[in-house]
């Protein structure tokens, strides 16, 4: 298969999602040269793939996933009742978990038992669990799969990318793939529509205007903006778009990919930490953020409470199950300058993949291009999610559905879509949750929040090197 990699420009990681019915790449795919099926040493090429469903003969397949929200759990229940009634004699024993606890589940069960290991997972995309996934020899190259079934014509270039290691496991964003992704994402800001009229407050244009909507939200006694820490990671969604605001995009990308040449201790990465601090300092933020989980504090949100919420577009359902959903809105957050592309946390989705536990790597292949087929993306956007292919044609006609899609296109063609940070070192997404929770509390300097965060990918790149 063609080496990909993460381009900037034309090829950035942000045309996730924005491929349109049509859409081809050039890109072609040799026969996988290292994907080994379970039990066999012999290299499987794509001229071995079984794709014919009905002759595989009745098989389980044990799916393990995330998509446990309402949304999320809707669609793939739909798309399993329609495999199953597609293909009769193959069915799908499915444990659905939340993120936090398929993310500590999932490596303790590929590494156990051999017999019990699931033969299709989600596995997070960054190098802590896909990638050492990868690493391990525990879910298996799709090259050849990706041939047999055309997902290179199928997927952009850039949504592969986040999906694609070399076989050792060391390099992120090149070589060979390992999943498949069914939605894209986007990290930017919910807000109240009716607490910004009563402030006095235009949806901002540029991050000056936004930064200065902050204090003029607090002086008319509301909350600017609402976080749910308690769990760690929701600060980095916080962070990633403060980032994107100060830092060079090609920058953050590199630091996020864990690849070679960056600095987490250069002036605009610790400008950034500035900022944020002071939001915790000026009391910009609700007084639970550090001791209130996500969801509730997204709930809160929704009822009328804080101005602002910045988080990614998964939260889109607890927003429209709202009985005051007209009154919310969505922007990706906006640059120096108005006439500036903006760049914000995103990209796709966890992939689905593979283990090489399976005893049945077509089926399993097979079910993963059943439920990222173009038909698949149409299930997933009527249930309320973002689908990663087809995304504008698919676009809601109104609510904050329609206002995430479209800061999705105007990123991803204007801007730049920013990776999740924690995919940067295998150990990173707790040393990031970790220092950002330290840096709120004004336990360290910006200086010393970014001279931790260089030290371990710093370590992690001179090792991996």
């Amino acid at each position: 298969m063609k080496s990909r990699r993460n381009h900037r420009g034309a090829g950035r990681i942000a045309a996730a999602g924005l491929a349109i019915a049509g859409v081809a790449l050039t890109s072609a795919c040799a026969p996988g040269s290292n994907n080994k099926s379970s039990g066999s040493d012999e290299t499987k090429k794509a001229s071995e793939v079984e794709t014919d469903v009905s002759k595989m003969g009745d098989i389980t397949l044990n799916l393990w996933d995330q998509e446990s929200r309402g949304a999320q759990d809707a669609s793939m229940k739909e798309l399993i009742k329609q495999f199953e009634a597609k293909y009769p004699n193959i069915k799908i024993k499915r444990n659905s978990q939340s993120f936090d606890d398929l993310n500590k589940t999932l490596p303790l069960a590929l590494s156990g038992d051999a017999s019990k290991v699931p033969d299709v997972v989600q596995g997070n995309n960054g190098r802590n669990i896909l990638g050492s996934f990868v690493q391990g020899k525990q879910v298996i190259n799709l090259d050849p799969y990706a041939e047999a079934y055309g997902w290179e014509d199928r997927f952009p270039e850039s949504v592969l990318t986040m999906s694609t290691y070399s076989t050792d496991g060391k390099t992120f964003g090149d070589g060979s793939l390992y999943g498949l992704p069914q939605g894209g994402e986007i990290v930017g800001v919910y807000y109240n529509k009716k607490i910004l009229e009563d402030a006095g407050v235009k949806e901002p244009q540029t991050w000056d205007e936004f930064t200065e909507s902050l204090k003029t939200i607090k002086g008319k006694g509301k909350t600017p903006i609402m976080l749910g820490d308690a769990e760690k990671w929701p600060a980095v969604h916080v962070f990633g778009p403060v980032q994107g605001a100060y830092a060079d995009a090609d920058e953050v990308t590199n630091l996020a990919l864990g690849n070679e040449g960056s600095d987490w201790t250069d002036d605009d990465n610790v400008e950034a930490a500035k900022e944020l601090q002071g939001w915790a300092k000026d009391g910009y933020l609700n007084k639970d953020y550090l001791g209130t989980k996500d969801q509730p504090v997204a709930e809160r949100f929704a009822k009328g409470e804080g101005a602002y919420m910045i988080a990614g577009s998964w939260n889109n359902e607890i927003i429209e199950a709202s009985k005051n959903k007209d009154d919310y809105g969505f922007f990706a957050p906006p640059a120096e300058d108005a006439d500036e592309g903006r760049a914000t946390t995103g990209g796709t989705s966890l992939p689905f993949t593979v283990t090489s536990g399976s005893k049945h790597p077509d089926a399993a292949a097979a079910f993963i291009d059943f439920i990222t087929s173009d038909d698949a993306m149409k299930v997933y956007a009527e249930k309320g999610n973002m689908p990663v292919l087809n995304t504008a044609d698919l676009a809601p006609a109104s609510g904050v559905g329609k206002d995430t899609y479209e800061a999705y296109s105007e990123v991803t063609t204007d801007g730049s879509l920013l990776p999740y940070l924690d995919y940067a070192t295998p150990t990173f997404a707790d040393a990031l949750g970790n220092e950002l929770q330290a840096l709120l509390q004004s336990k360290k300097t910006p200086e010393q929040f970014g001279e931790a965060l260089q030290k371990d990918y710093g370590d992690f790149v001179k090792k991996n090197g």
